[in-house]
C-alpha cells in the first residue's frame, strides 16, 4: 500500500505543497483549541474538570 502512494506522488506536480498544507492545517487547529481553551469560562472549566468524579 505505501509503494503504491509513494510511485503516486513521485508522478505528482508540485508534490511539496502537500506537507506544507497539512502543517498548516495542524497549526491553525492547535492554535484554535489553544484559544477556545484560554478563553472558556472558569465555572465551565469547574464542571468539566469534575465530570469524571460525578460519574
Amino acid at each position: 500500500m505505501y509503494s503504491f502512494i509513494k510511485k503516486y506522488t513521485e508522478t505528482m506536480q508540485d508534490q511539496n505543497i502537500y506537507p506544507i498544507f497539512s502543517l498548516v492545517v495542524f497549526v491553525a487547529f492547535f492554535i484554535g483549541v489553544l484559544w477556545y481553551v484560554m478563553t472558556m469560562n472558569k465555572e465551565e472549566v469547574k464542571e468539566i474538570e469534575n465530570l469524571p468524579l460525578e460519574k
